[in-house]
């Protein structure tokens, strides 16, 4: 299976660029200062987007460990299987570290990266106390807040799509154990016959003697030769 059409690929760039959008709020949250509106808010988008990519790196995990019982059933080896886990374990690293910087700026804000930015950017607000500053922030906070909705949304469908192809995966995996049932059972079918047809032939050839056995290996000779004449030389 080749990389465009393998599950695991699919369901890593959805998460991929999960990650990208992540980063890219974290870097815009690091950049607020922590007593506005805006910082309160990136910092429940980030806490909430962290905890969505991290069930959909547990699911990929799961597909990952389920193919680890049988790497060549689905086309795998060691060394694949190897990549898959350590591109799960990075992916997982880069979200933990945005989570714990998160959790850590909401639990102390005065330890905040950049604060002392962030404090002079109040500052600096503080002396524009007017009504056009005031205006013109109110539009840029609802600006922010219709740009995190769609990103919200786009998380949504991603989590949907992930999740439609884990339902995929699970049928292609049942269908798979259906049909290797079924060829089990066939098997042992045409084995207990061929068992009891070799049982057959060995009484008759038993019950025939020297004699019946030479007629009988005769009669399967001309058999044979008849039917080589009527299907190539006919």
């Amino acid at each position: 299976m080749s990389s465009a059409q393998d599950p695991f690929y699919i369901v890593r760039e959805e998460i991929q660029g999960s990650i990208g959008k992540l980063q890219t709020t974290f870097h815009r949250w690091e950049q607020v200062s922590s007593n506005t509106g805006e910082y309160i808010h990136l910092t429940k988008e980030l806490l909430a987007s962290c905890e969505s990519i991290e069930w959909q790196v547990d699911e990929l995990e799961k597909t990952i460990s389920v193919a680890s019982r049988d790497p060549a059933y689905y086309g795998l080896d060691e060394v694949e299987l190897s990549r898959r886990r350590n591109w799960t374990g990075s992916a997982r690293n880069q979200i933990g570290t945005v989570k714990r910087a998160v959790e850590k700026g909401k639990s102390n804000p005065a330890m905040a990266r950049h604060q002392d930015n962030g404090t002079s950017r109040t500052n600096y607000y503080s002396s524009q106390d007017n009504d056009d500053y005031i205006a013109s922030e109110s539009d840029r906070q609802l600006l922010l807040m219709r740009q995190q909705d769609d990103e919200l949304d786009e998380l949504s469908a991603s989590v949907q799509r992930i999740g439609g192809v884990g339902l995929t995966i699970h049928e292609e995996l049942s269908g798979q154990e259906r049909i290797l049932n079924n060829l089990s059972l066939e098997m042992e079918t045409t084995s207990n016959r061929l068992d009891f047809v070799q049982k057959r032939v060995a009484m008759v050839m038993k019950k025939a003697g020297i004699k019946g056995q030479i007629m009988l290996i005769l009669f399967l000779v001309v058999l044979f030769i008849i039917l080589f004449v009527l299907v190539f030389l006919t």
